[in-house]
């Protein structure tokens, strides 16, 4: 079978989904594959800065009516015990990727878009047209949109320099029940990595947190690990004992891979993490996913609707587009973590910001968008 369409969009997280609602309420013909099911969890930090809800709301895609959790506050402690804390600029929401996911997927079939339920195996170009081959069909379409992640076997096929390199990372996450406070996202540093602590909807606790391979392969599981490590801070441990596990067991991602990713590949358009994955230091690659998806499907509008906007034009706009908005927010990502990973900076780090609060704050508006401007 050979289907052709306006836009296809490989990948239905929070990028891909966001992009499908915003090309097929402008009737584009968009097609989404995705290979799991909706509701799923997720292994992700859930929490969201305020910049992305202007744009939310004009998808008619407003996250109030999945009763999110307010954040206003920042907390950062060392594996030594020590405290920063300070205001978020904008503040932000908790919302697990369960009910998110599943609000925007509900919210892109409503505007007629197709959801496929496939792996995809191939994907070439030719001719100005791109082939995508499932395991069950061939799809044929003008433009296709990266949106399947971190890492996936599309970053095999098409080759992309980041692939074959051995990345240190592996990330765990779960929901917890426990007493927290609702405006805080809490950002714990432990030997060999980072544990983000925040409420979702209906006062679930998310624990995620990114762990150095190296170490965390020394232990026989999970909950070894985290005694022997994760408690070595005060603060986590405190979290950890006072809260009790509602998954069957944590989630967990291997090989994450923080190296650079070039915004265009192979004439496909890259959006959300599959563009590039910012550093958890900065806490906010949910809305960086959702804003990329929103500068990606403007460009394709514009040149749907230009016959002298070319293929090269489109890709050098976004490619511009997307190293002006995460560029440097990335970059200061990359920078956190070296600081960070140095025992004797980050007690330094967290002194002198405990002192002087602002600084804090500034480094936050360096990891932040501004509000979403809607034209």
């Amino acid at each position: 079978m050979e289907t052709k369409i306006d836009v296809l969009i490989i990948g239905g997280g929070l990028a891909g989904l966001t992009a499908a609602i915003h090309l097929s309420q402008k009737n584009l013909k968009v097609t989404l594959i995705e290979k799991s099911t909706y509701p799923r969890h997720k292994v992700c930090g859930e929490y969201i800065s305020n910049e992305i809800l202007p744009y939310l709301k004009w998808l008619g895609a407003d996250v109030v009516a999945l009763n999110p959790t307010n954040i206003s506050k920042f907390e950062f402690t060392t594996n030594s015990g020590k405290t920063a804390k300070a205001k978020l600029p904008l503040g932000g929401f908790g919302i697990s990727r369960y009910a998110l996911d599943d609000f925007l997927y509900q919210k892109a079939l409503a505007n007629n878009c197709t959801v496929i339920k496939e792996n995809v195996i191939d994907v070439s170009f030719a001719d100005n047209l791109f082939t995508v081959t499932t395991s069950d069909q061939i799809l044929t379409a003008k433009i296709v949109l990266g949106a399947y992640g971190k890492r996936s076997n599309v970053d095999q096929v098409i080759k992309r320099n980041f692939f074959n390199k051995k990345s240190p990372w592996l990330a765990v996450k779960a929901h917890y029940s426990g007493n927290l406070d609702n405006d805080l996202v809490a950002l714990h540093n432990f030997k060999g990595g980072y544990c983000g602590v925040s409420n979702v909807e209906n006062n679930i606790i998310n624990i995620c947190y990114l762990a150095d391979y190296a170490t965390f392969k020394r232990y026989k599981n999970i909950e070894e690990y985290q005694q022997n490590v994760l408690y070595k801070n005060k603060h986590l441990k405190s979290v950890f004992e006072n809260s009790t596990l509602l998954f069957d067991k944590p989630l967990t991602i291997s090989q994450i891979s923080f190296d650079k990713k070039q915004a265009v590949e192979n004439h496909i358009i890259m959006i959300g993490d599959t563009a590039g994955l910012i550093h958890p230091l900065c806490g906010n690659g949910m809305a960086m996913a959702i804003h990329s998806a929103k500068i990606a499907s403007e460009l394709i509008l514009e040149y749907y609707s230009d016959e002298k906007m070319s293929r090269e034009t489109l890709e050098k706009k976004y490619s511009k587009e997307w190293k002006k908005h995460f560029g440097k927010r990335i970059f200061m990502g990359r920078i956190l973590a070296r600081i960070l990973t140095n025992k004797t900076i980050t007690n330094i780090f967290v002194a002198t910001t405990a002192s002087i609060p602002g600084i804090l704050s500034r480094i936050i508006k360096l990891t932040h968008g501004k509000p979403i401007a809607i034209n």
